[in-house]
């Protein structure tokens, strides 16, 4: 009943694009914001507990792997729970996983144990993500796209202001205890938020899909070898992703320029990141989530030539803001083209197993920038690995949308 304490003061009648999915939108952000500290930390700490453990830069890099792992299982788990009991219960689980996990770092004694913590880290952080994509696309219909890109700027939300934080917290009280304070203060931020997403939305949590709008594009594929393509997509593009993001950081104080530095463009990029999530949203209601990932991916890759050719700590600012800039909008598209292709009762699973495919990505990349780093005392080699992988992106998406050219023509 309206104005019933089961019930936010809102119509019986949910309307997609109405005031109450704004409200929504607004919620999901902030705990987006807050959920994927897991997504980041990780980055900011590798040199710190590489030293700690006495471990070679790709060892320590194991722990974004495992971070990155965790989010990929997790992203198709809580898919599938949220398409079964609804977002809000994926959300709890997910941030018990990652309260667990932070705490459990904090008191590693060996690198192993370290890394096998953050599997539980990635874990919470998807909850967050690709399923919180999917449930605002429910909300929405005629701004679905931007409403989805919203919704996963949240990560990058959290990218722009946790890196330094987390940097600053680890100087003046060390890595363990950062870890623990983490855990424990999101656990309680996001009980308070999931707390306020479920009286706002009411017996809605369950199955907010069952009235959200058909698929708009048909490629002329059944939705299992879509997938598989998008999968691939996902792999390649976030491969060549993974090499400034995970590792800007340590280059940064390779190059001499100090963990601070490395920090701070870390956060500008992922500060370009939420306008260009944005922007691609935009645009992605307008020419579709096909052209829109192929716009970010031609530009990523372009991005990538340009640490090539420019490593003075001016450069190196600039080159963060347009990676983001470039790259915000990639991993939104996958969960926009799934909307736009599928079916809506099976959205949160199929975008979570397109997530696992971009984690599987990352957490390759991340290991194996820091293995050629290994390897060649550089990472020159590892750039260009990121541009090789970005073009298999792009022929990909090309070929999609070709394909889905010749099935409006065929149509006609």
């Amino acid at each position: 009943m309206p104005g019933s304490i089961d019930s936010p003061p809102l119509s019986a009648v949910f309307v997609p694009d109405s005031r109450a999915a704004w409200v929504r939108l607004v919620i999901a952000v902030v705990i987006g914001s807050i959920g994927s500290v897991g997504m980041w930390s990780v980055v900011v700490v590798i040199p710190v507990v590489q030293a700690d453990f006495a471990a070679t830069r790709g060892a320590a890099s194991l722990a974004f792997t495992c971070a990155m792992l965790g989010f990929g299982f997790g992203g198709v788990g809580m898919g599938k729970l949220s398409d079964r009991l609804g977002i809000v219960p994926a959300i709890a689980i997910g941030t018990v996983a990652m309260t667990f996990g932070y705490v459990g770092a904090g008191y590693a004694t060996a690198l192993w144990q370290f890394n096998l913590m953050h599997f539980l880290i990635g874990l919470g952080a998807a909850a967050t993500f690709g399923p919180l994509m999917t449930e605002a696309s429910h909300w929405f219909d005629r701004h679905r796209g931007l409403a989805v890109t919203i919704a996963a700027s949240g990560n990058y939300i959290a990218g722009t202001f946790w890196p330094t934080v987390v940097e600053r917290a680890v100087a003046h009280a060390g890595w363990r205890a950062t870890h623990i304070a983490i855990g424990l203060g999101c656990a309680l931020m996001m009980a308070i938020l999931v707390a306020l997403l479920r009286w706002q939305m009411g017996r809605a949590t369950v199955r907010s899909h069952a009235n959200a709008a058909p698929p708009r594009v048909d490629l002329g594929l059944g939705t299992n070898a879509l997938t598989a393509l998008l999968f691939v997509a996902a792999i390649a593009c976030c491969v060549a992703m993974a090499m400034p993001q995970v590792h800007i950081v340590a280059y940064c104080g390779d190059l001499g320029y100090g963990m601070a530095r490395g920090a701070e463009m870390l956060s500008l990029m992922l500060a370009f990141g939420i306008v260009s999530r944005v922007g691609s949203g935009f645009l992605a209601d307008r020419i579709g989530g096909l052209r829109t990932l192929l716009l970010g991916s031609v530009a990523q890759g372009v991005a990538l030539v340009f640490y090539l050719f420019f490593d003075g700590l001016t450069s190196l600012y600039v080159i963060s803001a347009m990676f983001g800039l470039f790259q915000g909008g990639i991993v939104p598209s996958y969960a926009i083209i799934v909307r736009e292709t599928m079916p809506a009762g099976q959205a949160a699973t199929r975008v979570g197993l397109v997530i696992f495919a971009s984690v599987i990505g990352m957490s390759f990349g991340g290991w194996v920038s820091g293995a050629i780093f290994d390897a060649t005392g550089s990472y020159r080699a590892a750039f260009l690995n990121g541009i090789g992988w970005n073009a298999v992106n792009v022929f990909i998406v090309m070929a999609l949308l070709l394909r889905a050219r010749r099935q409006r023509l065929a149509f006609i």
